[in-house]
């Protein structure tokens, strides 16, 4: 393991990933990739490209590309806004919506049992100050902006 934090970040995050996509694949049938984008679409439906786009840090050609498979396997409703004539609106399937919180559930049930491990301190860690903490500091990063 490296001796610098942003290693062993991104190795954390990583493995952290890795972990969610067999869980995922295992018990609920989805990619991590899936989950998350089911679960973009759940915090923000109804939701245009666009905008799930840039939640999700991705093209909205990425997002176009996707859509027309979640939509046919049954985990996306897409419909024109009526409002805007090009728009077009996600929302989730009821299977959907109860895939994100349950299998968001089991997610955060496992990692949060990694925070109470013996190893990590007699207390282990507070997940509720640490989860505060790594928002702050992603607010932090994202005030610095993207360096040219």
């Amino acid at each position: 393991m490296a001796d610098r934090i942003t290693v062993t970040l991104h190795h954390l995050v990583s493995l952290m990933d890795s972990y969610a996509d067999e869980m995922l694949r295992e018990r609920h049938g989805v990619s991590f990739s899936q989950f998350q984008f089911l679960s973009a679409v759940a915090e923000l439906q109804p939701v245009d490209i666009t905008t799930l786009a840039r939640c999700l840090f991705v093209t909205k050609a990425a997002v176009s590309k996707r859509v027309p498979s979640l939509v046919a396997d049954g985990w996306i409703v897409a419909e024109d806004d009526p409002h805007h004539g090009r728009r077009v609106l996600l929302t989730l399937t009821p299977g959907a919506l109860q895939l994100v919180i349950t299998a968001g559930g089991g997610l955060d049930d496992q990692f949060t049992a990694l925070f109470a491990d013996p190893r990590l301190g007699a207390e282990g860690i507070d997940v509720a100050q640490l989860n505060h903490q790594l928002e702050t500091l992603m607010e932090l990063v994202t005030e610095k902006g993207i360096p040219e």
